[in-house]
């Protein structure tokens, strides 16, 4: 058979899928970044009719036909092959798309750009109740989603497919056991500790020498200026529009620098994520998420939160990095850090102190956010949770988890942007990322002796080649389990990452 004719035909009719989706990001962004209030209602309308359009395109009987020519011309090749992926991935996005009503997809689109400019106002004026009716429908339409796509355990196991194909709600609750036993001890022990010194993390920092030090940092680490930019945001994401354009956000606290510091390195390696994908499968399936609807080269979120929290937490929080790069922050600072070490700068911003805000979390009690969430996420799917019982329930998991009384909703249960663009199921992926990211790291530093030494004198493009060659460049040909088997010769295994963390806060 002629592949590359039938494949041919195939892409063109999924870039075509891609475009529009891209379009889509670009109004994301902006509703993100730069877009008035006001614009809110008349954007989500927007994202909508292209949404269906993406989704009509995908349906289109061109676009059948081609794929059952490309099914015909790839059927002898191997079932790993980029060829073989393409095509089978687009027959499940098909196949998924079909079971869902076009009118349940434009009312989820529609819904996710008014619900979040309700949820900026709610978290600004810390009121819950000007986003539960938001949030409501929401969950509405999540489960009338859930029903479409189908599940037999739990209506949460069809939304955790969408971000992580292969988990569900049992196979989390698995996890997060093994995971909870094992940091307890390890989060008591590091508690027991003398509390570090931090107060020079809380002086005036101007924005414009946060800035600059982020981008300085993203560059070492990596990041193309030449495809990408770092802009400011009430919520840090990333977002790509192909390979080629491939732009991060962060958010900066006059009064507390750890926020840009970290959240500029977590979207970094989002960013690096997008940029590494193979050239060759820019505007195809294999860079496509035609499931979800989404521009994203990333194979699923808990990779992608692998390679932000590898950078973040394995490279840019450890003593290593800040023994190099200190002073470069000092010259940026020498007024507020001309009396700090780097030694002492390294403890402050590892201090395990339970907190209310996740992205600002240290890296012993960040699990402990996710996985509050995720217990939430359940109740609220399968209904044995009200929306207007959200704010006590958080509370009390909040206190039972971190023994801390949460002040405010803004501190609380309206401190993320998830629910508001109607990412239901998607938390549970920060965990995995963390997982991942040990898992990995274990396994490079244990094959190649001559990467700590590279690090050590910031050298990181020798982790970024491997990367590369392991995760980046295979877009979404394989799966997380396949890319974390093909690496480290098994599947997910959390036992890398509690040694991880037992051996730099408990010893």
């Amino acid at each position: 058979m002629n592949h590359n004719a039938s494949l041919a035909a195939l892409n063109e009719r999924i870039a075509a899928v891609n475009d529009v989706l891209n379009a889509v990001s670009v109004l994301t962004w902006d509703s993100r970044t730069m877009m008035p209030a006001g614009g809110a209602e008349t954007r989500g309308h927007q994202i909508a009719t292209l949404t269906g359009i993406a989704r009509d395109l995908l349906l289109a009987p061109e676009t059948e036909k081609a794929l059952e020519a490309a099914e015909r011309a790839t059927d002898d090749l191997p079932e790993e092959s980029a060829e073989r992926r393409l095509v089978t991935q687009t027959r499940r996005a098909v196949d998924h798309h079909r079971r869902v009503p076009a009118s349940l997809i434009q009312d989820r689109a529609a819904l996710r750009t008014m619900a979040q400019a309700a949820w900026i106002e709610a978290r600004a004026k810390s009121e819950f109740s000007i986003f539960s009716p938001y949030l409501e429908r929401t969950l509405a339409l999540s489960r009338s989603y859930a029903d479409c796509i189908g599940w037999s355990e739990h209506p949460y196991d069809a939304m955790v497919s969408i971000y992580e194909p292969g988990e569900t709600a049992k196979s989390l609750k698995s996890l997060f056991g093994t995971l909870r036993s094992g940091l307890l001890p390890i989060l008591a022990a590091a508690r027991s500790r003398p509390a570090p010194r931090s107060d020079f993390l809380f002086r005036d920092f101007s924005e414009e020498a946060q800035k600059a030090f982020g981008l300085s940092m993203a560059q070492k680490l990596g990041y193309d200026l030449r495809r990408g930019r770092l802009d400011t945001t009430v919520h840090p994401f990333e977002v790509s529009f192909t390979r080629n354009d491939v732009r991060i956000t962060t958010r900066y606290h006059r009064n507390y620098l750890p926020a840009s510091i970290f959240g500029t390195a977590h979207e970094t390696g989002h960013g690096l994520y997008e940029q590494g994908v193979d050239p060759a499968y820019t505007r195809t399936t294999l860079a496509t998420d035609l499931i979800g609807l989404y521009a994203v080269g990333g194979t699923s979120f808990g990779a992608h939160e692998s390679q932000s929290r590898l950078l973040e937490n394995h490279i840019v929080r450890s003593r290593t990095f800040w023994r190099l790069h200190f002073p470069e922050l000092q010259a940026q600072f020498p007024d507020q850090l001309g009396d700090v070490t780097a030694e002492e700068f390294y403890q402050g911003v590892t201090r395990v102190e339970p907190g209310f805000i996740r992205v600002e979390a240290d890296e012993l009690t960040y699990d402990f956010h996710i996985m509050l969430r995720t217990e939430i996420e359940c109740a609220l799917m399968d209904g044995s949770l009200a929306v207007s019982d959200l704010p006590s329930t958080w509370n009390a998991a909040v206190k039972r988890d971190l023994d801390l009384d949460v002040p405010s909703d803004a501190q609380g249960v309206l401190q993320d942007v998830h629910w508001s663009t109607g990412y239901i199921g998607s938390f549970p992926t920060y965990t995995i990322g963390n997982v991942m990211a040990a898992q990995l790291m274990d396994t490079f530093l244990t094959n190649d002796p001559t990467l700590k030494g590279a690090i050590e004198a910031g050298d990181y493009s020798a982790l970024a080649n491997k990367l590369q060659a392991g995760i980046w460049e295979h877009g979404r040909r394989f799966s997380r389990q396949e890319l974390l088997v093909r690496e480290t010769g098994r599947g997910l295994d959390p036992l890398p990452y509690l040694s991880y963390l037992k051996t730099k806060y408990a010893h």
